[in-house]
C-alpha cells in the first residue's frame, strides 16, 4: 500500500491553488529557488527544515508533512466491517496507466446496490451486479471527470437508473446522459438503499458540483469522498480558483464527520476522519 500524493504533488497542489510563483515561494519558505524546484519535482526528499519551511509558506500543518514524507505514515487497513455481507466492493480502473477506484455500496438485506463512481470498469461493474445478482437503483457521482464518469453509457444502456451528480459537474461529463436521467441533489438530501439511506454531502473544491455520499448505520459510518480527499492530501482543484471551497469542504464537511467515519477516496489506500484530522496536512 502506498499514498496517492508524494510530497511534490501536495506542494504543487497547495502552490498553484494559491497562485503562488516558485520565486516568490523560495522567499517566503527562505529556501534556494533552485532547491524548491527539485523538491517539487521529486527530485529528491526534502529536510525536516525544509518541510517546516514549505508548510509555513503554503499554510500546511509540518507535522502532517513530516509523518507522511519523513516517517513512513500509512493509514490503517481498511476495517473487515466495511466488506462484511458485501457492503462495500471495491471495483478498480485504469486510465493511462492511472488506478481509479468505483464502489458498489450494497443493502445485505434487499441486494439493491448504488454505483459510487464507475471506476472507469463499467465492465468490470457490470459483471459484479450479474454475478451478485443484485438490483442497481443509482449512480452517485462524486465528479464528472472522465476516470470517474467513462462507462457510463455501458452502463445506462444495461440499467437505465438514476444517475445523481452535482449540478456544476454535469458539463463535465465525457458523456452526458438524458436530461430525465440526471438528478441534482440538494445538500444533505437522503437516498433511500433498501434499509439504508445514503446522505449526500456538497463538496466542491476538486470540481464545481462535487459530492460525497455518507452511510450512517448505527455505530459505524462510511463516506466515498472521490478526490475532495485522499489519504494524506486532497484532490488538485479545477480550477485552481476553487482552492479555497476545497479546503472549506475538507475542513468542515469531510473532517467534521465522526472519527471513526471511514473514508473511501477515488485514489490511493482507504482512510478514516481521526486519521486524517492527525495526518492530512490541508486539514
Amino acid at each position: 500500500m502506498s499514498l496517492e500524493d508524494d510530497f511534490c504533488d501536495i506542494m504543487k497542489k497547495a502552490r498553484f491553488g494559491q497562485g503562488l510563483g516558485i520565486e516568490t515561494m523560495a522567499e517566503m519558505a527562505k529556501i534556494e529557488q533552485a532547491d524548491v524546484e527539485h523538491l517539487e519535482k521529486g527530485h529528491r526528499l526534502p529536510t525536516k527544515g525544509e518541510i517546516q519551511g514549505i508548510g509555513q509558506a503554503l499554510h500546511l500543518r509540518p507535522g502532517p508533512l513530516v509523518n507522511l514524507t519523513l516517517d513512513g505514515w500509512l493509514p490503517q487497513p481498511q476495517p473487515a466491517w466495511t466488506t462484511e455481507h458485501d457492503l462495500v466492493q471495491t471495483v478498480k480502473g485504469d486510465i493511462g496507466g492511472y488506478e481509479v477506484k468505483g464502489y458498489l455500496l450494497t443493502d445485505p438485506a434487499t441486494k439493491q446496490a448504488l454505483m459510487i463512481d464507475t471506476g472507469y470498469n463499467a465492465k468490470q461493474m457490470l459483471a459484479s451486479i450479474r454475478q451478485r445478482e443484485l438490483t442497481l437503483i443509482g449512480v452517485c457521482l462524486t465528479h464528472g471527470h472522465a476516470d470517474h464518469a467513462g462507462g457510463l453509457e455501458e452502463i445506462l444502456a444495461e440499467w437505465p437508473v438514476p444517475v445523481y451528480l452535482g449540478s456544476g459537474d454535469v458539463d463535465l461529463l465525457p458523456w452526458r446522459p438524458s436530461d430525465a436521467s440526471v438528478k441534482i441533489p440538494a445538500d444533505h438530501q437522503i437516498i433511500a438503499l433498501g434499509e439504508l439511506t445514503v446522505e449526500c454531502l456538497a463538496t466542491p473544491g476538486h470540481t464545481p458540483g462535487g459530492f460525497c455520499y455518507l452511510l450512517s448505520l448505527k455505530s459505524q459510518a462510511l463516506c466515498f469522498v472521490g478526490d475532495t480527499l485522499f489519504a494524506g492530501s486532497v484532490g488538485r482543484s479545477n480550477p485552481f480558483s476553487l482552492y479555497p471551497q476545497h479546503l472549506q469542504s475538507v475542513r468542515q464537511t469531510v473532517l467534521r464527520l465522526p472519527k471513526e467515519t471511514v473514508l473511501f477516496p477515488g485514489h490511493g489506500p482507504s482512510t478514516t476522519v481521526a486519521e486524517e484530522q492527525t495526518h492530512n496536512p490541508f486539514g
